[in-house]
């Protein structure tokens, strides 16, 4: 195992990308953009794109998605102010659809477009900048030449007196910039190009080595308490996880690695690259100097730099044979998000165990989350996690008060799958092949070459390695809406599967807003607060006690709460089995007879055979 180092940088470092030896300098741009500040206060990118040979009717677009994100979300409505120009002339540009252009001009003068980025988006998905910061994706940024998306293409990024103090990261091959990594960039394609976001500021920055490879970790937006050498170690040790997960001594497929994360007030997400992902969380979770405690919050952040990181194999490299040519003007289906983002959400939290950043009992926490989120789903009994997949588009990223009760996480539910299937291989193969999902992983990267995948790939691969056909176990659990025999599964692997009483809101079959009074989010399908004629929206004032037949009318009179808080229904209602909900929908005041449910349960899991637990949780102790 190689040497591995942990060199934390200031503040107000400066140090740059790390260079790659370059085998296309020799070949000159087919398409140059310059990007640069238009108006800080404005939020505006300044993009100038020369194309060197032009076609006689070039058309060029902006992308309507970017991979990894699956909703159209129609970066074009930014753009503005397109103008072309060939030599001293104009060219007129015409747009033809909503997010593309063409210009008649002479294939043999060089096209220059010019045009501006209304960028003031803070999430990892399109663009931003402020007099704090700037950030880009490409596909918010850089319009697509069509017809020549295989040609190399150049970034240049120019320094100005207004960015004194900035620095530049991002994954781009550096041409030739300075110490703040300023300059020019270049990318073989235009996928490469749109793939390695671009992260500008006075950002905090580290580095580290993993397995011998250079990982930068650059964090905008961090306050005085950021303790940046914890996080360095922590993500030094998630990131040799899972290389030698993947590769055992050898070196990964990506030369470097880039970390962008944005701290903020309230915000968490990520998004992959092929050797970068720019990361968001809330500033609050960052780890604190003088404070060793591991928050829940910095848990979270952990996994979310686990999961990204293990994307820059399952899905950046190994991914659906519907992603091998990327449409950016549309929708681009597959059923495959289950295994790719599920499969993906299993491992996260699982290399953090192998890291040696949880032990069993946390470890075993978070997956207990899993379970019950998918447990308390009515939509897994509605919707496949293949149907999930292929609906993403107009359902996950689409979400609305009914989505609980009409899709599943293909998220959560294919983490689940991938806990069934590793636990079953383990189980089945303690006598025989001896085999486990790890195996499954590592064998499906050899099989398809990291490259494109269909669920054939992955079905071969459990019946070679099963010894047996899993035919059965991916109708039910990948294309049925069979529940899952988690209980079983886990009790063969060392682990109790304990019951304990619902939350008052999983009794009920509500999801509520307690800010500013009790409000109704989401009715849960079958529950009883359905069977009551709750609706989303409504607004819960207050509950009455039905009076006894024997009460006198002041005894009946007394009988009203104002609620809050749901947790308020169990100290008003006391041992009532019905109470009258007192309910406000549109201004109407409606009066719901709701009847209490017997009480309904949560799981928790906790160790009962330690080397079982110790076999699956951490096979390299």
């Amino acid at each position: 195992m190689p040497a591995s180092t942990i060199s934390p940088l200031p503040k107000s470092s400066t140090t740059s990308t790390p260079k790659r030896a370059d085998k296309r300098a020799a070949a000159p741009p087919a398409h140059h953009y310059r990007v640069e500040i238009g108006d800080l206060h404005a939020h505006l990118f300044q993009v100038t794109l020369t194309i060197a040979r032009p076609a006689a009717l070039q058309r060029v677009s902006l992308p309507v998605w970017i991979p990894g994100s699956y909703l159209v979300r129609e970066f074009a409505k930014n753009l503005q102010g397109l103008q072309a120009q060939q030599g001293k002339g104009s060219a007129v540009v015409t747009q033809v659809e909503k997010s593309s252009w063409q210009i008649i001009c002479t294939p043999t003068k060089p096209l220059v477009l010019r045009y501006q980025v209304h960028a003031h988006d803070n999430s990892v998905r399109t663009a931003w900048l402020d007099a704090n910061r700037g950030f880009f994706n490409g596909t918010s940024v850089c319009l697509r030449v069509e017809g020549q998306e295989k040609s190399p293409h150049v970034l240049e990024l120019p320094a100005s007196r207004a960015l004194a103090g900035w620095s530049v990261a991002t994954g781009l091959t550096p041409q030739k910039i300075n110490t703040r990594g300023f300059g020019s960039y270049q990318a073989s394609d235009y996928d490469e190009l749109v793939d390695c976001p671009v992260e500008m500021g006075a950002f905090w920055s580290g580095s580290f080595t993993a397995r011998g490879v250079p990982h930068r970790f650059v964090v905008a937006g961090a306050s005085a308490s950021f303790d940046g050498a914890r996080l360095l170690a922590d993500t030094q040790k998630i990131c040799e996880a899972e290389i030698r997960f993947w590769h055992g001594s050898k070196k990964p497929p990506h030369e470097n690695y880039l970390f962008m994360l944005n701290a903020v007030d309230d915000g968490y997400g990520g998004l992959e690259h092929r050797n970068s992902t720019a990361l968001i969380c809330t500033r609050k979770d960052l780890p604190r100097l003088g404070d060793a405690k591991t928050s829940d919050g910095y848990t979270t952040l952990r996994g979310l730099i686990s999961h990204e990181y293990f994307h820059t194999w399952n899905v950046k490299r190994l991914r659906p044979a519907e992603f091998e040519n990327y449409q950016y003007d549309r929708e681009n289906y597959t059923e495959l998000l289950w295994f790719f983002e599920g499969f993906t959400s299993y491992y996260d939290d699982l290399m953090l165990r192998r890291a040696g950043l949880l032990d069993n009992a946390a470890y075993l926490k978070l997956l207990t989350t899993t379970l019950n989120q998918v447990q308390q789903a009515p939509g897994r009994l509605v919707q496949s996690v293949a149907e999930a997949s292929f609906d993403a588009w107009v359902k996950f990223y689409r979400p609305d008060e009914n989505t609980p009760n009409t899709t599943i996480s293909y998220y959560a539910k294919g983490a689940l799958i991938a806990l069934c299937l590793d636990l079953t291989l383990r189980t089945e193969g303690r006598t025989t092949h001896g085999a486990t999902l790890d195996d499954v992983m590592r064998a499906l990267w050899r099989r398809c070459k990291g490259g494109p995948m269909r669920e054939a790939d992955v079905a071969k691969v459990l019946d070679t390695l099963g010894l047996r056909s899993f035919a059965p176990e991916l109708a039910s659990w990948v294309h049925g809406r069979d529940e899952l025999p988690l209980k079983e599964l886990l009790h063969l692997q060392g682990v109790n599967v304990l019951e304990e009483p619902a939350q008052m809101a999983q009794q009920l079959g509500l999801r509520v807003s307690e800010s500013q009074g009790l409000h109704i989010k989401t009715v849960l399908r079958g529950g009883a607060a359905q069977q009551a004629g709750f609706a989303a929206g409504d607004e819960w004032l207050g509950l009455e006690l039905p009076a006894k037949p024997s009460a006198s009318r002041a005894a009946a009179a007394t009988g009203g709460w104002r609620m809050s808080r749901l947790d308020d229904l169990a100290l008003y209602a006391g041992s009532a089995k019905k109470v009258i909900a007192l309910v406000a929908r549109d201004k109407r005041l409606m009066r719901l007879e709701l009847t209490l449910p017997p009480a309904l349960t949560t799981w928790r899991l906790t160790v009962r055979d330690a080397a079982r637990v110790n076999d699956w949780l951490d096979p390299q102790a």
